[in-house]
């Protein structure tokens, strides 16, 4: 009897098929593959289909938005560089250590709590009424953009500044203010942004006047 239901036992169990262990895929193998992929597709094909787009269309913005003078290179009208003489308009402050280098982009951090900040902000604001009495100084003249580069300064930036570089140049006020005038940036489509002045372009049209 045990015999003969071992003997059965054993016919069952050979009729059931044995269920196949599946095929172990490589997680480094699809890893790596995935990685070339993205890689070819996302860190060189792209970005240079979207440079030659943009070199076709917009060649001026897409090599830096340099500006030349005399063939040579002398700025871009996106970094703010350094000027100091009366016969030149001024950036806004720039909160790196080494002006306005680009590598040392960024802010203060400092709070508006902040004793040094308060400090260096009231020195700058008694230095600038000094220039033009009775006159309140515009706040971008004593602060910094958030990455201490910015190219442009507002309108009333520039007007406060006309009076001391139309003495520096012997021109008259109004000179300089229609100068100012000529090249005050809009609002983008008339909504976006507020009236801008790049200072690099117009310390070039400053030079240009007084050919």
């Amino acid at each position: 009897m045990s015999a003969t239901f071992a003997t059965h036992d054993t016919l069952h169990h050979a009729d059931v098929p044995v269920p196949q262990a599946p095929v172990a895929h490589s997680l480094w193998g699809t890893s790596i593959r995935f990685t070339l992929i993205a890689t070819l597709i996302f860190g060189l094909a792209y970005p240079l289909f979207v440079t030659g787009i943009a070199t076709a269309l917009f060649p001026h913005q897409a090599s830096g938005s340099l500006i030349l003078k005399d063939g040579q290179v002398i700025g871009s009208t996106l970094l703010a560089q350094s000027f100091t003489s009366d016969r030149y308009f001024h950036p806004r402050p720039s909160a790196a250590g080494n002006g306005y280098d680009a590598t040392a982009s960024g802010g203060s951090n400092l709070a508006q709590s902040s004793a040094k900040l308060v400090a260096r902000l009231q020195g700058d604001i008694d230095k600038l009424a000094a220039q033009n009495h009775g006159q309140p100084v515009p706040i971008d003249m004593v602060t910094t953009s958030g990455s201490g580069l910015d190219p442009d300064i507002t309108p009333d930036n520039a007007v406060y500044q006309a009076p001391r570089i139309a003495r520096a140049r012997g021109l008259s006020n109004d000179t300089v203010r229609q100068l100012i005038a000529r090249n005050t940036t809009p609002r983008q489509f008339g909504l976006l942004g507020e009236p801008r002045v790049n200072v690099l372009a117009l310390n070039l049209a400053l030079d240009q006047s007084a050919h």
